[in-house]
Parts: structure tokens; C-alpha cells; sequence
């Protein structure tokens, strides 16, 4: 298991974030500006950092940021506490994304969230499984996340789609409070802009044996960083905040890079938070 981004991708992004420069990031880190090109390329560094001078700078948790570069992993994740749940994920170059499908034990009805770079393991899944494939949510439009559509959408052309995008067809968009009935799980979905204009973070619910919600998120949040802001960094940080963090701390936390996590680690965790 790796974090989609080590501790040099956290620092890039947190000077993209604050505006700091090279220069001031490296100079609260302690090493030079080439020491911190280095990291920031690598995620290692022979140097020992000032956390606690760099994180203040860079509006980061020193102590979170000091456990990711000490080798901080969420928990492995037992997925069969959710049965019915699946994530798949699939490979481009020099980058992996990940998707999620989710049923119904009973009815066998089943919904897609994202559909990564490769239809062919989801549709060996459904066939294996025996499903209805119903539903594809997205959770934003970034190509690495629907790439698989076109296919999915020839195999099951009835397939509803659901997204947040203004520029989706009106049967398409998302509706406020929607409840979609998936057999006996429930799913719903908050607004989650930043990364994304179109970003949406949706909600499964109702498993048996009680177990917690799932939130799937896209690239909103991953293990210990978040997406990249790109330009929106005050919006995307709140929306995690009010839509994600707020969440129970039990939830398991569907990300589109990097492994599974849950509110409650990312809360302890996170540098950004």
C-alpha cells in the first residue's frame, strides 16, 4: 500500500495552496532550494526538516506532515465488511484511478461510481456476479474517471447516469435531497466543488450487518493529501470540511487515487485538516 501523493507532492501542493515560494518553503524547512526541489520531486530527503516551521508556513498540521514522512498508512481495510462493494482499479501511464461498483446482495441490482480507464474487469465482475448494472454515478468529469463510459454504456444502454455537471443532459444532473434506491442501499450525494467544478461526493448507505456509510469521493480527499485545488484550493478545502469530515468517523472514505481510508483517520491524520 502508497499514499497517491508522498510527502513531497503534500509540500507542492501546500506552496500551490499558500502562495509560498520555493525560496520561503525552503528556508522554513531548513535545506536549500534544490533540497527542496529534490523532495518535492522524490518524497525523500537526506536532511532533517523543520516540520513544525515548514507546516506553519504552508498552512499544514506539523505533526500530521511529520507522520507521512515517517511512513503513515491508513489501516488496511477488511472490504468484505461491505458486501457488495467492489473497487477496481486500473492503470494509464504512470498513474493508477480507482472506481467502485456496489449491489444489492438480494436484488442484485448494481451502481457504478466512476468508471476508471478500462470497462473489461467491471464487466467481468458483473458478469461473474450475476448483476443489473442500473446506475453510473460520477463523481467528476476528468477523463481518467469516465474513461470506461463509452463501453459500459454500449453494454447496458438503459444505464441511468448521474452527474453533477451543468453541461450533462437535464435527466442526467443531480437533484437536491435524491435518494436513489439501489434494492436495499440507499444512495445520495453532496456538492464537493474545488478539484472539480462538477465535483460530487456520493453517499451508500443502509448495508446489512450495519456497517458504516461509504462515501466515495473522487479526488475531493485521498489518505492523508487532497486533489489539487486548481485555483479553487479555499472552496475545495471547505467542501471537505462541511461535506466530508462531518461525516461519522466509521465511514469508509472511496477515493479516486491512492487506498481506502475513513473520516475519522483522515481527521486525525490529514495535514490539511
Amino acid at each position: 500500500m502508497t499514499l497517491e501523493d508522498h510527502l513531497g507532492d503534500i509540500i507542492g501542493k501546500a506552496r500551490k495552496m499558500s502562495n509560498a515560494s520555493s525560496a520561503a518553503a525552503a528556508a522554513a524547512a531548513g535545506i536549500s532550494e534544490a533540497e527542496l526541489s529534490t523532495l518535492e520531486a522524490s518524497g525523500r530527503t537526506a536532511k532533517k526538516i523543520n516540520f513544525g516551521a515548514l507546516g506553519k508556513i504552508l498552512g499544514l498540521g506539523a505533526q500530521k506532515l511529520e507522520a507521512i514522512a515517517n511512513g503513515w498508512l491508513p489501516t488496511k481495510k477488511d472490504i468484505s465488511v461491505w458486501p457488495g462493494l467492489r473497487p477496481f482499479t486500473t492503470t494509464g501511464d504512470n498513474f493508477a484511478v480507482n472506481c467502485y461498483l456496489a449491489w444489492d446482495e438480494v436484488t442484485r441490482d448494481a451502481a457504478l461510481f466512476d468508471t476508471g480507464l478500462d470497462a473489461k474487469p467491471i464487466l467481468d465482475c458483473i458478469a461473474a456476479e450475476q448483476l443489473s448494472l442500473r446506475h453510473i454515478f460520477i463523481t467528476h468529469s476528468h477523463y481518467d474517471h469516465i474513461e470506461a463510459l463509452p463501453k459500459l454504456r454500449e453494454a447496458f444502454p438503459k444505464v441511468r447516469l448521474h452527474s453533477g455537471s451543468k453541461n450533462a443532459p437535464v435527466d442526467q444532473r443531480n437533484k437536491v435531497a435524491e435518494i436513489v434506491h439501489l434494492g436495499g442501499l440507499r444512495v445520495t450525494h453532496r456538492d464537493t466543488p474545488g478539484h472539480a467544478e462538477d465535483g460530487v461526493t456520493y453517499l451508500v448507505g443502509n448495508w446489512q450487518e450495519d456497517a458504516p456509510l461509504v462515501a466515495i469521493v473522487g479526488d475531493t480527499i485521498f489518505a492523508g493529501s487532497m486533489g489539487n485545488g486548481n485555483g479553487a484550493w479555499d472552496l475545495a478545502k471547505q467542501k471537505v470540511r462541511e461535506q466530508i469530515l462531518s461525516l461519522p468517523p466509521p465511514t469508509l472514505i472511496c477515493p479516486g487515487h491512492g487506498p481506502l481510508t475513513t473520516v475519522g483517520e483522515e481527521k486525525e491524520h490529514n495535514p490539511f485538516f
